[in-house]
């Protein structure tokens, strides 16, 4: 299929009426189709980075975006890492010391993000 096809196609599917949602909503409903496509395919897309160490540049990267769903994306994309971890860099950076299990309070890569995160003025 050619591009010019292939987008007439995507188009003819944006357009159909879906169960009385008004347009600001079904675009919303796109997104997050599209987002999830795009976690749904991960194995498909460079993710050579992946279990790699991180550098604390590429941290403070991530923690200084707002923790979404499209940031996740975005910097797994970048960074060429799993969509997961970017969440779990999310997470880590605002849990509380105590709420993290003990196998996990000794973690080198934790204390890194909580350093990182500390730096930055989050809390957590």
């Amino acid at each position: 299929m050619k591009k010019k096809d292939f987008k007439q196609e995507v188009y003819r599917i944006f357009d159909t009426e879906v169960d009385g949602l008004g347009f600001e909503e079904k675009i919303n409903l796109i997104h997050k189709i599209f987002l999830d496509y795009q976690k749904d395919h991960e194995d498909e897309r460079d993710t050579s980075e992946k279990g790699k160490k991180w550098t604390d540049e590429q941290l403070k990267i991530i923690l200084s975006d707002a923790p979404s769903a499209d940031n996740c994306m975005k910097y797994a994309i970048l960074f060429k890492r799993g969509y997961g971890s970017i969440e779990q860099i999310y997470r880590w950076s605002t849990t509380q010391d105590q709420e993290l299990p003990e196998r996990r309070r000794k973690d080198s890569f934790i204390k890194q993000i909580k350093r990182v995160a500390k730096e930055l003025g989050l809390r957590g």
